[in-house]
Order: C-alpha cells, then sequence, then structure tokens
C-alpha cells in the first residue's frame, strides 16, 4: 500500500479545515492536501499541521466568479488570474505547502492557450522563488464540460512548450480513466512530468475499492514505477467520511 494523502476538499468537509488535518492524521493519513483553503486563518491550518506532522502536499487557486473554474486560460483576465496566482502561492508558503494547482477554466481556441502559457510562465517565476511546484490538471467532460486542458497528452504538450522545470501534471487516475483510459501505461508515459496522482472510484469518484478501475493493480505498478511520494485519495465519501475508510484495508 502506498502512501496516502487525504483531499480535504472532499474528505472531512464538514469540518473547519484546521479540524479536518487533525482527523486525517488520526485516520491514518500521511499527508494532507485541499481544495480552498482561503476562508480558514493561514496560521490555524499551519499550526494543526505541525501539531500532526502532516505536510500540506497542494491547494488551488480560486475559481472565480460563481459558475466559473479558474482563470488562467481566460483571456482578457489575466489581472484576475495572476492575483488569484499570488493569493495561492502566499497562502501556501505561510503554511509550508509546496505546490500549487493553478485552474485554467472554461475556455478554448488560440487565444485561451495564449492566456494561459502566460499566466503559467508568471506563475513559475512566482513560485520559483520559494520553491515550490506549479500543477495544472485535466477535467473530465462529464465533471467540467468545456474545461480548457482536457487530457494528459495536452498537458505534457503545454509543460514541454513552457519548458519551466516547476510545471507538473496533477494525473488524477479518476479524471484520465474518463477520458484516456489505459491508465498503466499512460502512468508510465506521463512519469517524466507527473508531479502528483490522485485516485477515486471511477465512473461516480466513490470509494476507490468500487468502480471499473483495480486501483490494486495502479498502485502496485506506481510503485514499480519507483513513485515514492504520497498519493492522493479524492474522492467523495457517502456519509461520514470516517465510514468510508475501508478502502485503506481491503487494497492493502
Amino acid at each position: 500500500m502506498p502512501r496516502l494523502s487525504a483531499n480535504l476538499g472532499f474528505l472531512w468537509a464538514d469540518l473547519a479545515l484546521p479540524d479536518a488535518i487533525r482527523a486525517a492524521a488520526q485516520a491514518g493519513f500521511d499527508a494532507v492536501e485541499c481544495h480552498w483553503p482561503y476562508g480558514f486563518d493561514a496560521g490555524d491550518v499551519g499550526a494543526a499541521l505541525t501539531e500532526t506532522g502532516l505536510s500540506m502536499l497542494g491547494l488551488n487557486t480560486v475559481r472565480g466568479a460563481p459558475g466559473e473554474n479558474g482563470l488562467a486560460a481566460l483571456p482578457g483576465r489575466e489581472d484576475e488570474a495572476r492575483a488569484a496566482i499570488a493569493q495561492a502561492l502566499e497562502y501556501a508558503d505561510r503554511i509550508g505547502c509546496k505546490a500549487v494547482h493553478v485552474m485554467a477554466g472554461f475556455a478554448e481556441g488560440a487565444d485561451a492557450s495564449a492566456a494561459f502559457d502566460a499566466n503559467l510562465n508568471f506563475a513559475c517565476d512566482l513560485a520559483a522563488r520559494q520553491g515550490a511546484t506549479v500543477l495544472i490538471e485535466p477535467l473530465n467532460r462529464y465533471d467540467a464540460p468545456g474545461y480548457f486542458l482536457r487530457d494528459a497528452d495536452q498537458a505534457a504538450g503545454i509543460i514541454a512548450r513552457l519548458g519551466r522545470d516547476n510545471l507538473r501534471l496533477m494525473f488524477d487516475c479518476y479524471h484520465l480513466q474518463i477520458m484516456q483510459g489505459d491508465l498503466t501505461r499512460l502512468l508510465t508515459r506521463m512519469a517524466p512530468v507527473t508531479g502528483h496522482i490522485q485516485f477515486a472510484g471511477v465512473p461516480d469518484r466513490g470509494t476507490p475499492d468500487r468502480g471499473e478501475v483495480n486501483y490494486r493493480h495502479i498502485f502496485a505498478h506506481i510503485d514499480a514505477m519507483g513513485w515514492d511520494r504520497p498519493l492522493g485519495a479524492e474522492y467523495r465519501p457517502v456519509g461520514p467520511t470516517g465510514d468510508s475508510l475501508g478502502w485503506m484495508q481491503s487494497l492493502r
């Protein structure tokens, strides 16, 4: 069984973020990650991380206005996108978090691509000052129709084109199984550009011991690749999170 990170955007989402960190530690997770922590004081979050000994692996830039899903690929919204990037990196620095997921948003076309490239260069410059990594993540067309990043190959192409050492792929097995499948080969092919790996059951984003993906096989393959960082459990529990954790034993 690999080391595991609890994504507190979905797990223990009913608790204040500092208390969710404590719950994750008590449940046996090795690290945590989150979506949008900005409603919680960074000092309180940092104190909970210090108390539990857990690291916060990553957090997201804000989505934008209601109905939006990120700003970085939206032409004409560069000032807002860069303010969101600066906000995320400043918060991350205060809590010792070393990765920020820059959300692209709903967009397509050459202008969106140019805006995303420019904003990612800005993010990488800013992140480099604090030794942080910038992550980009493809989202599936059912959960996020019209999202700019659609698959791992598109993301890898951006990473290659920009040539930034601190720009990496967030490989979410849930999204990429839906969009591309063939996860074993895709993980191997994307390993050189991957900065973080997440997982959930497919197709309902439930616990990983149910659905069409055999995570016993996937975890063994990731281990054989030499990956030694925690994998992010980003699934939607049905009912209390504590009641959904049987997979941590069954997948062993």
